[in-house]
């Protein structure tokens, strides 16, 4: 398969809604293996299609540390179905804004229906780790990256930094 190039802050494709799959077909299995390579490269332990400039909902995770096997899921058309009232709080970072970490309160629990590669309805119970990590791919697939969580301030400047870059970026290119 192949390792794609990851959109980065400020493209605006990453506040794209993305469009649900239809159907699992060989171009959606090829999509999943690209964005888990990607994934995995990067290194990150998820990825929203949306990242890599495919506006589809299909998402990649792997909470394995990189000594373990890898446990690979991906995510078709996934939707939150329940969300615990308790939250918790973790600290993200974002394959598409590099280097920048902040804490963001998210539902502790959440219970996930998604379509697998099989094309079967899954559903997977999530806490911890794991439901902080759905959420913010789910909020890929919806246009809103982490910082949109964050404080005004806090956003604007994670922003202007990144656009920043981009600037220079072209410049040296």
């Amino acid at each position: 398969m192949a390792i794609r190039p990851l959109v980065l802050l400020p493209d605006p494709v990453l506040k794209q809604p993305s469009a649900p799959v239809e159907k699992v077909t060989d171009e959606i299995r090829t999509l999943a293996a690209d964005m888990l390579d990607t994934m995995y490269d990067a290194p990150g332990i998820g990825l929203a299609a949306i990242q890599i400039g495919v506006p589809k909902r299909v998402v990649t995770i792997d909470l394995a540390k990189q000594d373990e096997e890898k446990r690979p899921i991906v995510f078709i058309n996934p939707e939150v179905t329940w969300a615990s009232e308790e939250n918790s709080v973790y600290e993200e970072g974002c394959l598409s804004i590099p280097e920048y970490y902040e804490e963001v309160e998210r539902p502790a629990s959440v219970r996930v229906r998604y379509m697998g590669l099989d094309g079967a309805t899954h559903e997977l119970q999530a806490d911890g780790l794991m439901a902080t990590c759905i959420q913010h791919e789910i909020d890929h697939l919806n246009g809103v990256l982490f910082i949109d969580h964050l404080s005004r301030l806090k956003r604007e400047r994670c922003i202007k930094k990144f656009a920043k870059q981009a600037k220079e970026r072209e410049r040296g290119a």
